[in-house]
């Protein structure tokens, strides 16, 4: 079983290979918009120029409109008001309903270019005549699910803009998308943009005061495989970093394993860290609280015994709404947690 941690597929976190994400820096302001990015005009006419995060200089007759994106990069941009005709990556579930990792996009009315890690339909995705495809990266280079030997012959159809997801901040990063958006011709002060602004803004003042109030209430963040429990390293994940430097008390190894992002730790040794609460990663690659409840030393750290397992939106796309709902149902989890289970 593979699990990919919070979007990458890097390194190893199952039998196969966990894939870290990963965020170095802290929350200072936004960057400014890229240097070599020109919006085109309202009508979408004229030159429309980008340089991406590979320091790609990306240079159209004018502003893209047919628009293809991965998966988490598609979610982005929709939140920000920006319509992509299809995505590829994780979409849709067995059932035929939307997967939480593409978030609002409706994926009723968007092509599929594929819907796992490995799926990437070249002829499809050439027949759409795409202007530009937008990818965000975990590795340098690297445009995420974009499968490897597909890459040189998706090069040739159009260009693509990497947007890159770790060694960053998780406001930069956001802004970023916000930037991107507003140069494919979206308006950042549509007031969706502003009402998602503002839910962050007060989610994370919401935190922020939580943490005052309860500085003793330790939170550890796992993933469960079949290998050991994967323990989260604070600096590498953008989300975690950006919550303690919230307040938050946060449960995290010294150093992490080779390979970065977390430290794996034995089902025998899964007691090595305790916290008053744990949130278990929520994706469908990772086991699940039953799956771990029949681990001995799982069923027995403090957290489990009093029932103070939450979820961790560990895939959440980079935009103010999708982390706005997850610091909102964070908020009201930990409010309900006791700070005394660990003693």
């Amino acid at each position: 079983m593979a699990i990919p941690p919070p979007r990458t597929l890097a390194a190893a976190l199952a039998v196969a290979a966990v894939l870290g994400v990963s965020a170095c820096g802290g929350t200072a302001s936004p960057p400014a918009a890229p240097a070599a990015s020109a919006p085109a005009s309202a009508a979408g006419q004229g030159p429309w120029t980008w340089t991406d995060d590979r320091g790609k200089n990306i240079s159209l007759p004018q502003r893209p409109q047919r628009i293809v994106a991965q998966f988490d990069s598609a979610a982005a941009l929709w939140d920000f008001g920006v319509r992509p005709i299809a995505v590829y990556g994780p979409h849709r579930l067995k059932d035929g309903s939307r997967d939480r990792a593409v978030g609002e996009v409706d994926i009723a009315k968007v092509e599929s270019i594929g819907n796992a890690f490995g799926e990437f339909n070249v002829e499809k995705y050439a027949s759409l005549q795409p202007d530009v495809l937008v990818a965000g990266m975990y590795e340098k280079d690297k445009l995420w699910y974009v499968p490897a030997e597909s890459v040189q012959a998706v090069d040739q159809i159009a260009p693509s803009v990497g947007v890159m997801h770790s060694g960053k901040p998780l406001l930069e990063i956001i802004e970023k998308y916000s930037q991107l958006a507003a140069a494919l011709g979206a308006d950042p002060k549509a007031a969706p943009v502003v009402e998602a602004k503002n839910r962050f803004d007060a989610a994370s003042a919401a935190l922020k005061t939580l943490a005052a109030a309860k500085p003793d209430l330790k939170i550890m963040i796992v993933a469960g495989a079949p290998d050991g429990l994967y323990v989260t390293y604070q600096p590498d994940h953008p989300d975690i970093k950006y919550w303690g430097e919230l307040g938050l008390n946060i449960v995290s190894p010294p150093k992490p394993s080779e390979g970065g992002f977390w430290e794996l730790v034995s089902w025998e040794s899964a007691d090595k860290y305790q916290a008053d609460v744990i949130l278990v990663d929520a994706r469908a690659q990772s086991m699940t609280i039953e799956e771990m409840a029949k681990k001995p030393t799982w069923a027995k750290l403090p957290a489990v015994k009093a029932g103070q397992l939450y979820p961790w939106r560990a895939a959440e796309r980079y935009s103010y709404l999708g982390y706005a709902n997850v610091m909102e149902e964070l908020k009201t989890n930990l409010d309900k947690a006791r700070d005394d289970v660990v003693r």
